[in-house]
Order: structure tokens, then sequence, then C-alpha cells
């Protein structure tokens, strides 16, 4: 029997991503009796060339090299899966965008000329077609697993778009800006990581990435009734998918 064929691959990134594949355990095994894995550095297998039917990116577009790379990786690649913060949002890398970079480069670096940087960190999308992005920071193992069983099967995956908030009622958690009047990112946020922050009395850190409508600029006001200055705000929404609207337009606004 021929197994599809997936592969991993990394630009820009943390590696916190590719280790959600390594966490997943014994279904990773069970996912290796079904496909191929063809190119995975984080666990051994290099054939980063090879065409495969799914390709996971993770990371973001950085340098010069980097857009070769994924401009290759999309021509052998069936479905290619954006994964993370970084690939699909910049990641906290992006917020290098707002400054001049190259200037960074130039007062840190005595030759500057030999460091191929691109002024952006950019996500994947904006330089190839993707064909699901898989949002969080790190994401998670379910991600993974349903995004390869609905696509070896042909079926169109559905994004996950609902708040935060609303499952943090579907698990019965005290809301912490009411009861204890911690800023929190839940209304604006994409469900992912199952409320974690909030389980434990935290506020939400944004890492899913904006959810359906989101109004930021609603929570914006909300937050400043807490007391937060605007840079503190700006800091809530410009930081893990700083790329992403309506995080950028909302926390760029608060910036002076």
């Amino acid at each position: 029997m021929i197994k599809p064929k997936i592969a991993i691959h990394k630009f820009s990134s943390c590696d916190g991503c590719q280790l959600a594949f390594l966490n997943m355990g014994e279904p990773l095994l069970a996912l290796a009796n079904l496909v191929e894995i063809s190119h995975f550095a984080e666990a051994g297998p290099l054939d980063e060339n090879t065409p495969v039917d799914i390709a996971f990116v993770e990371g973001s577009i950085t340098t010069h090299h980097d857009l070769q790379r994924i401009q290759k990786i999309r021509a052998n690649s069936a479905y290619l899966i954006s994964i993370g913060a970084c690939a699909t949002a910049g990641g906290i890398q992006a917020l290098r965008n707002m400054a001049d970079s190259q200037q960074w480069i130039a007062d840190i670096y005595a030759q500057p000329e030999y460091i191929d940087s691109l002024d952006n960190s950019e996500p994947i999308a904006k330089h190839v077609k993707v064909d699901l992005a898989l949002w969080g920071c790190p994401i998670n193992s379910q991600q993974i697993i349903t995004a390869v069983r609905d696509l070896l099967f042909r079926v169109t995956p559905k994004p996950e778009r609902d708040k935060l908030c609303l499952e943090c009622k579907r698990q019965q958690h005290v809301c912490v800006m009411i009861s204890r009047g911690e800023p929190c990112m839940g209304s604006v946020t994409q469900n992912g990581c199952g409320a974690l922050c909030p389980s434990v009395g935290r506020g939400c850190y944004a890492c899913f990435g904006p959810a359906e409508d989101a109004n930021g600029p609603a929570l914006a006001n909300r937050l400043e009734g807490f007391g937060l200055l605007d840079q503190e705000i700006a800091h809530k929404f410009l930081f893990i998918n700083s790329a992403a609207e309506p995080f950028y337009s909302t926390g760029k606004g608060r910036l002076k």
C-alpha cells in the first residue's frame, strides 16, 4: 500500500509547533503507520524537496533564502498548512515590522551586509497559497490529527473561530476580568487551548490569534477602564500575533 506523504518544514520560529508533533506520543506512532513522514528535521527524516501530499510549515518568512524555499515547498505540496503564530501572523518577530530593522542590524553588526534579512517578518500566506492555517503558540496535537484526517479523507477542515470566552463558559470558569479585574484577551481571541490560562486564574494572552468578528477597540476601551495605559494596552494586542488584524490596527492605534 502506498502511504500518503507528509513533511514538516521549519522557518524562523522557536520549534514549539514541531514539538507539538513529538508531544503527540502514541498518536504520533499511529499517524506514522498511516502516512510516510518524508521530511521532519526535528525527528530525523531529511528530504526537503520531495513531493508530498501535505506540507506543514512552521515559522515566518524573514530572509531571501526563505522566499526561495517556500516557493519550492508550495510547488511540491498538494496541501500546505501553516502552523502556529509565526507561520500564520509573522510571530513575535513581526514586532520588528514597526521599526527600522535594517538600522537595528547596522547598529549591532560590524558588517551588516552579511546578514540576510528582509525588512519584515511575514506570514506564509503573504507569499504562497495556504490551504489551511492552524493558529496557536504553539498549536496543539489535536489540531494536527484533525487536519491530517480531514485532508486525507478529502473533507474540508473547519477552522476553530469561537471566542475563548465561550470555552470558559462551557468549562464553567469564573471570568477573571469580572471576578478579579484581570486584563484578559479572551473576548477577541479564538479558542484552541481549552481556556488554559483562565482555568488557573490568569488572563488570556491571545496565543491563538483573533476570533471571528473580534472587536479590538471595544476591548481596548475596557482595558483602559481597568487603568491600563495606552502603551500597556498596545502590548496586549501587539504580542504573539502582532501582524494579525484586528490586533495590529488596535494595538498600533494605542501607540504614541
